[in-house]
């Protein structure tokens, strides 16, 4: 696949250098000279311009791209670029930094295909390694939802039950079911909930300490507070 990357600075390089890995053709567009110089010592072709701007794009050779990723530092030109895209037929994946408010994402993410937050990607592997092995937090779907994996230890106030008998917060769900050392799969409701289970849930994060309480137990010493790490 052919994709076009716009901004070459740590996210974009570092998303260019994965897909390249994996075989796939990539074309940077970087305002920034010094941030072009460095991808092209690195390997990549690089359009130098303003990426927000039709013009430089179809520079890229915008219409054979599969998809465009507007992955600068900057909203309004992630934006732009994902509109060029969009009208010349791109998946559009567009870049929201941690700090903007919800109004502003629900503005902007129903106009392109997906929303990133690189920040909160990275936080993820962070929160991983401080929670423990008894929760796993996989993927933020948006500003105030998460999925996450829970394993029922023997604190676990529903180990024994069936999925059918667990009851979760109203703005959480769950998503996926696995016995241990098995792979996961759908939530069957005559399943139980035996020691080392797995159970991958959707939730806001405001519900997910409790999640948490109800199916690892209040012992755990790892905590699954809405964004707290």
């Amino acid at each position: 696949m052919r994709f076009v990357i716009i901004g070459a600075g740590r996210v974009g390089l570092r998303t260019a250098r994965v897909l390249r890995e994996e075989g796939h053709d990539v074309v940077l567009v970087e305002y920034d000279s010094n941030k072009a110089k460095r991808a092209r010592t690195d390997g990549f072709e690089v359009i130098e311009g303003d990426g927000s701007r039709e013009s430089i794009l179809e520079q890229a050779d915008i219409d054979s791209a599969d998809a465009v990723g507007g992955l600068t530092g900057n909203l309004n030109v992630n934006f732009a670029a994902c509109m060029v895209g969009k009208h010349h037929g791109c998946r559009t994946i567009l870049r929201i930094d941690e700090d903007y408010r919800e109004d502003i994402y629900r503005k902007f993410a129903s106009d392109v295909d997906e929303v990133v937050y690189p920040e909160r990607l990275g936080a993820i592997g962070a929160k991983n390694a401080l929670l423990g092995g008894n929760i796993r937090a996989i993927a933020d779907i948006a500003q105030n939802l998460q999925v996450v994996e829970l394993t029922i230890t023997e604190e676990s106030p529903m180990r024994g039950y069936s999925i059918s008998e667990l009851e979760l917060p109203a703005n959480s769900r769950i998503l996926a079911f696995g016995k241990r050392d098995e792979a996961m799969g759908i939530p069957l409701p005559d399943k139980s909930l035996e020691l080392g289970d797995r159970v991958a849930v959707l939730a806001d994060f405001a519900v997910l300490e409790d999640v948490r309480r109800i199916l690892v137990g209040d012992s755990s010493r790892a905590t699954a507070e809405a964004g707290g790490i």
